[in-house]
Formats: structure tokens, C-alpha cells, sequence
């Protein structure tokens, strides 16, 4: 979600560009001030960069909490390794060898945790924006914590299903779902790394319609899929609360082995596994490489 920091860099030496508004301190900033500063306008509207649950409801309340972390002298980075932490430690969470009820609490723990890690991510690109302290680093680290949090939870979500901390086939089902959410990451990420080194502009020509594969059975394919939005499962946010109902109809059905969550898993490893396929070939099949 803030994997535009390094657009909002300052001028070499760290002074202020002519016509920049000069921002109150630390301890002198307002809420409004943190709107204003940390939230440049259109910043909801980025569609392939902010989560639903930011435009709906985290961005209105991330300012507080921004104000908060300016006040308390975090830096932009040291949020974002808390947001890794937050994110890690909700995979750790769902995977806790418990039984009974004492599921939904783990699973309740879990999805804070994922709130938490969503609130961060957008705090430390606020703060940052905020004390024009945006790096090429500060979006590296935040990658990594998109990283390691959708594949912890993927992982605990395995162990969830297996019901200990122990080997077996849900276990490697949670590692495969893992294993496909980072490589569709790493799809991403690596068309900016090809043409970089092809020496091309980051963002090809032509905006959304560069998305857009040549070939219009599969374009339409990738409409299609976009449309049913079962890639979402995959994402942390989406995967946290679904976990929850999962674990909360386990309960109510009172079932000797976690059915709901098991079958949660093998849902969410066939999408991962549809999901890279289908997502490389988009990329191949559109002007992104071009």
C-alpha cells in the first residue's frame, strides 16, 4: 500500500522545495496536518496499490495513529518493522496448537493482528510523506512485509488445519498456498526489475491499458477472474477474516477435526496455484515487457 514512498523524496541536502507548505513539528502536528502532509490527494484512489480496506475505512482513522507515532519519535521504517512484526506474529498466532473454543480466540487474535499490520502499513508511509523521510529502503522493507506476513499466515493456516504442530498434508498444502502468493509478489515486482535492466521507465507507456493482455480471449479470461475476486483469499486481510469464520463454524458445528478450516486450506492452495499461473501469463501476454 505504500509502495510509492520514494515519490515524495526531498531535494538533495534534505531542505524544502520552493512552494512546499512548511509542516509543523513533531510535537506541534494536528491530525489535519497529517491528512494534509501524509495523505497526497488520489491516494484512495490507487486501485492497484491501496487495499480495499484502506479506502474504506483505515485511512480515515490511520491519521490518528500517525499522529501518535510522530509525538512518540518513530521513525518511518521503525513502523514498518513493527507492521512485519504484527503481520509474522498472526501466522505464529493461528497456528497455536489449541482445541475447542479456544480456536476462535486465536483466530480473533490473528485477525487483529492482520488489522494491526493494515494500520501500520498505512501509518509508516503517512509518517514518512509527513517528515519527508521517503527511501528507495523504506519501500523495500515494506515489499519484505507484505512478504513475510502473507506467507506466515498461509503457513499458520496450514498448521491450523492440521491441528499441531506437526508434518502432514495440510501442512504442505499452507507451504504450496505460500509458496504461490509470494511468486505471484515476485511477478510483480520483477517486471520493474526487467525493465529496469532493459533500461526502460518503470511504469510502461500507456497506463492501465499496458495491464491489458493483447490477446483478447485472455483479456477477457483476466476480467473474468478479476471479477469473481477469488485472488483475494490469498491476501492477508481477506485470508485473516475468513480464518475467523472458518474457526467460528468449527465451533459451532462442534467437529471433532477442524473441517471448515481444512477445507479452507485446499481452497486457498488451488487458488494460489491457479492464481501464478494465470498471473504470469498475463504479464507475458501484456505491454508491460514491451
Amino acid at each position: 500500500m505504500e509502495a510509492d514512498r520514494p515519490g515524495d523524496a526531498p531535494p538533495p541536502g534534505g531542505g524544502v522545495r520552493p512552494g512546499d507548505d512548511v509542516r509543523p513539528s513533531r510535537g506541534s502536528a494536528k491530525v489535519a496536518d497529517v491528512r494534509r502532509h501524509g495523505q497526497p490527494p488520489g491516494l484512495k484512489d490507487r486501485r492497484n496499490e491501496e487495499h480495499w480496506a484502506g479506502r474504506l475505512y483505515m485511512r480515515s482513522l490511520s491519521p490518528y495513529f500517525s499522529l501518535v507515532a510522530l509525538r512518540l519519535g518513530f521513525s518511518p521504517n521503525q513502523l514498518t518493522y513493527l507492521m512485519m512484526i504484527s503481520g509474522v506474529l498472526a501466522g505464529v498466532v493461528v497456528a497455536l496448537p489449541v482445541t475447542g473454543t479456544a480456536t476462535l480466540w486465536t483466530a480473533l487474535g490473528a485477525a487483529f493482528l492482520i488489522q494491526v499490520y493494515l494500520l501500520l502499513d498505512c501509518v509508516d508511509g503517512e509518517v514518512a510523506r509527513y517528515l519527508r523521510q521517503t527511501s528507495v529502503a523504506g519501500v523495500y522493507l515494506d515489499r519484505i512485509g507484505h512478504y513475510l506476513s502473507e506467507v506466515a499466515l498461509l503457513v499458520g493456516l496450514g498448521f491450523a488445519a492440521q491441528g499441531g504442530w506437526e508434518t502432514g498434508g495440510y501442512v504442505e498444502l499452507g507451504l504450496l498456498a505460500a509458496l504461490g502468493a509470494a511468486l505471484i509478489k515476485a511477478e510483480t515486482d520483477n517486471v520493474v526489475v526487467a525493465r529496469a535492466k532493459s533500461g526502460l521507465a518503470a511504469d510502461p507507456a500507456g497506463g492501465d491499458r499496458a495491464l491489458r493482455p493483447r490477446s483478447t480471449r485472455i483479456a477477457l479470461a483476466r476480467q473474468a477472474a478479476s471479477m469473481l475476486k477469488l485472488h483475494r483469499i490469498i491476501g492477508a486481510v481477506e485470508l485473516s477474516l475468513l480464518i475467523l469464520a472458518a474457526t467460528a463454524l468449527d465451533v459451532l458445528l462442534g467437529t471433532e477435526t477442524p473441517a471448515a478450516i481444512r477445507v479452507l486450506t485446499v481452497a486457498v492452495a488451488f487458488v494460489a496455484v491457479v492464481q501464478t499461473l494465470l498471473h504470469l501469463i498475463s504479464i507475458i501476454a501484456s505491454r508491460r515487457l514491451k
